[in-house]
């Protein structure tokens, strides 16, 4: 790879000596609430769309160099926030990976979806218990004796305390709550919520789990219903439970939207514009903000506020979904339920399986063989082989795959590799560093995916092309190519876009400075490192690739030092080079986008020619 000059090589002054904090510590630790907007993009906060998280950055430290991790997806960085390790050392790589064993809860698919209590205790059974191999925040904080309860959107909620599946410990609320598939509530919460006058299942979508179809637009409801009795649990329920227990506390609240509501909003059917800016979506940022506020007011009325931090953040940011390409073979071909010129979902297993002349199983529906003009139910596939031993996998997952080659074949690699090269669809590819070095690709180490993981590591990762639809702010209309069922117009995530890279973050409290705005890089990994600090928390991990405690926050905390490099390839034989903008404090780094120069949102567009570094 080639080490390009440091391009704004420090923001500012000099870091903290220590990470402790810059406070007397009180004698015992302040309250987190970690309140999680799924899918909101850093740009799309103001006064007048979601008011009350725009009054936490403005009154207590906006976080305006935010960071989610890449693969940019939901459990990834749920799984980065509850340890504070990045992606290489938790395993979790993406939404849909590939385990090496069927998974009962998937239906017995290599290749499960996370966002599943069912197939997250199937997992952890799998890798000795603990499919993260680190310990997580909720899991800390119990162990020392204090409240937990982890609420809201199925599969992140859980990866919070995985490990418990009693209900005793820490509480649990999700969309499977009241199920046979869920978590269990203990005796309390069961008496809290019924003298609350809610009831014991939590509701389902309803109208917002409409995705439409290629003719027939999806949803134009945000997830109000569902939220609200989220909302009501943590704030008639838990809180005042927590209240009367009299100790610190930690509450995660996972807000589905924008995120649910963005991936299935009718306002763009096949249509660029206004994809996930129309109305709906806005609809949803502000339900994500109306919960927040509702959790803000209960914690002033229990007398709560002035002992408790409020961390605010998203796992990633978001963008329109593109089904356009002129190179992939997909595109001569008729599918029911695609739009004649259009990338069918699975495009990508579809495409390699074409390339290497090899037969496509689907491991979502029986293993069954795909015929012409067929696509996997889900995307993704095995190919070549058959169920016991494929050569190449193929995790779908929207905005980036994931492959993973079993037996680490190079020779397969380096063919791999040069199918994508050709494909207009793609912006970025990282293999693994084991495979070794292809000209137009970085390494899996370069984007901080080798770690102590205990799941299978894939072999390479791909991010897909995006673009803007030149509304003036490429970050607030960002559009990407997505393997998915969704259509065109609809939205998705995943890729190492700025878009998508950019999450919103801000936090106020006891613990953290008032009115300052933190120009500093910080991710979600970073957060976990923050609440475990916060709490007084025993960590031990076993990975090195963890986040950092973003001390410029605590009060009188200084700014770090922060260096800034570009990291590019060298060029394949057409030309093409992965190339990543990055930052860096100490040894955490902070990708802020990377892809193939002009194919991705945010990229740096040239790349000055200088020495080459193996």
């Amino acid at each position: 790879m080639r080490l390009l000059p440091v391009l704004g090589t420090t923001i500012l002054q000099a870091i903290l000596a220590s990470a402790a904090f810059a406070q007397t510590p009180a004698s015992q630790p302040h309250n987190i609430v970690l309140f999680v907007a799924d899918g909101l993009r850093f740009r799309m906060v103001d006064d007048r769309t979601a008011p009350t998280m725009t009054a936490i950055a403005r009154e207590g430290v906006s976080l305006r160099n935010g960071h989610a991790l890449f693969p940019t997806f939901t459990t990834a960085n749920a799984s980065a926030m509850a340890t504070g390790h990045m992606l290489g050392d938790t395993g979790d790589f993406s939404n849909t990976i590939y385990t090496g064993f069927e998974v009962p809860g998937a239906g017995n698919s290599l290749t499960p979806f996370l966002e599943s209590d069912a197939v997250l205790g199937d997992v952890d059974e799998h890798f000795s218990g603990n499919y993260l191999d680190e310990a997580t925040i909720l899991k800390l904080a119990r162990d020392k004796g204090y409240s937990t309860a982890s609420v809201g959107k199925i599969g992140p909620a859980l990866i919070f305390d995985p490990t418990e599946r009693s209900g005793n410990q820490t509480v649990l609320v999700d969309d499977a709550t009241g199920t046979a598939k869920g978590i269990p509530l203990s005796d309390e919460v069961t008496e809290r919520i019924k003298a609350a006058a809610l009831p014991l299942a939590a509701p389902t979508r309803g109208a917002n789990d409409n995705a439409g179809s290629v003719t027939k637009p999806g949803t134009f409801s945000a997830n109000v219903v569902q939220q609200d009795y989220f909302a009501a649990v943590a704030t008639r329920a838990v809180l005042p439970m927590f209240k009367d227990r009299n100790k610190p506390f930690v509450l995660v609240f996972w807000s589905r939207d924008p995120d649910g509501t963005q991936h299935n909003q009718g306002d763009s059917l096949n249509m660029l514009v206004p994809g996930i800016d129309g109305p709906t979506s806005l609809a949803a940022i502000r339900n994500a903000d109306d919960d927040l506020a509702r959790i803000r007011s209960t914690l002033s009325e229990l007398g709560l506020l002035d002992t408790t931090d409020i961390i605010v953040t998203a796992d990633h940011g978001f963008s329109t979904i593109s089904k356009e390409s002129q190179t992939s073979s997909t595109v001569k071909n008729k599918f029911s339920d695609t739009l004649d010129g259009h990338l069918p979902l699975g495009f990508v297993a579809l495409d390699l399986a074409h390339a290497l002349n090899l037969p496509l199983i689907d491991p979502d529906d029986g293993y069954k063989t795909i015929a012409d003009g067929q696509h996997t139910k889900n995307g993704n596939g095995l190919i070549g082989g058959d169920r016991n031993k494929p050569k190449v996998v193929v995790a779908a997952n929207g905005g980036s795959d994931l492959i993973y080659l079993p037996d680490g074949d190079k020779a397969l690699a380096k063919r791999v590799v040069d199918m994508l090269l050709t494909q207009d669809y793609v912006s970025g590819i990282f293999v693994d560093s084991k495979l070794g070095k292809f000209p137009g690709t970085l390494t899996l180490d370069d984007i901080a995916l080798e770690g102590t993981a205990v799941t299978p590591m894939p072999a390479i990762a791909i991010s897909f092309r995006s673009f803007d639809t030149v509304c003036g702010e490429p970050v607030r209309c960002t559009v990407e190519v997505a393997d998915t069922v969704l259509q065109q117009g609809q939205g998705m995530h995943g890729s190492f876009s700025r878009a998508d890279t950019w999450n919103f973050m801000a936090m106020a409290g006891p613990d953290f400075k008032s009115q300052f705005t933190d120009p500093a890089p910080a991710s979600n990994a970073d957060l976990g490192c923050t609440i475990a600090q916060l709490m007084r928390l025993d960590v031990a991990g076993k990975g090195k690739l963890i986040g950092r405690v973003i001390s410029e926050a605590l009060p009188n905390g200084a700014l770090p030092d922060v260096t800034s490099r570009v990291v590019a390839s060298n060029p394949a034989p057409n030309g093409l080079m992965t190339v990543i903008d990055m930052q860096q404090i100490g040894t955490t780094r902070y990708f802020d986008v990377a892809g193939f120069p002009g194919r991705t949102v945010g990229l740096s567009t040239a790349v000055l020619p200088i020495s080459t570094t193996q």
